[in-house]
């Protein structure tokens, strides 16, 4: 079922980076994993919730919930002087002057009317990983874009995915000339593990499905 007109509305006036035609690929696959597995949906990267809301909806409709982890102070291409660099959502005291994307996060999930579908995790990707415990039915891996910290999120998040849970990686470029090659390393590496099964690809959002051990 696609989201509803208003969460669309929200999804659309949201700060992010995320197509549509993406987005309603996203939720799609959240609302299969939903459906098919009694667990949490987890999204690394949550930058000002424009994604989070399409998940939320998702979970919202299954009874299930979000997590979403993210540290809130940007990532590499985000900072000044890059090119994704936005400066209403640096910290406005002048003693911090860091990007701090958390207070635009909680605003955009408050006007979806999504906040107690979502629980948001103020940390580092591995570190949050490492303590985790629960299986997961969906892993959204859209934080950092360097082979570091792309690596680390699939590292450390991956093996916490339920069997028949879904993997979603977003910027995944085969062509350099199109974007950083991070993403499509990681998404490489996960087909290759033989753990893995690609059920749909939209664009640059790659949905593969975990069928095996070896992650």
């Amino acid at each position: 079922m696609p989201p509803k007109p208003e969460t669309l509305a929200a999804f659309e006036a949201a700060k992010g980076f995320m197509p549509l035609d993406e987005g309603l690929a996203l939720h799609a696959a959240a609302e299969a994993a939903a459906a098919a597995l009694a667990h949490p949906l987890l999204e690394v990267g949550t930058y000002c919730g424009r994604s989070t809301i399409l998940l939320a909806d998702a979970a919202r409709e299954a009874g299930t919930t979000v997590v979403t982890v993210d540290h809130h102070r940007g990532s590499e291409e985000q900072q000044p002087g890059w090119e994704y660099h936005d400066p209403t959502v640096v910290d406005p005291d002048p003693g911090v002057a860091r990007m701090d994307t958390l207070p635009t996060f909680r605003r955009t999930l408050y006007k979806a009317g999504l906040e107690e579908h979502v629980i948001a995790v103020v940390g580092r990707s591995p570190q949050v990983a490492a303590v985790w415990g629960t299986p997961l039915g969906l892993v959204f891996i859209d934080g950092g874009h360097t082979d570091e910290h792309a690596t680390a999120d699939y590292e450390g998040w991956a093996p916490h995915l339920a069997e028949g849970g879904l993997l979603v990686i977003h910027d995944v470029f085969a062509d350099p000339a199109d974007g950083g090659q991070a993403p499509y390393r990681v998404y490489r590496r996960a087909l290759e593990s033989g753990a893995f099964t690609e059920v749909s690809v939209t664009r640059s959002l790659h949905v593969l499905q975990r069928t095996g051990l070896g992650v």
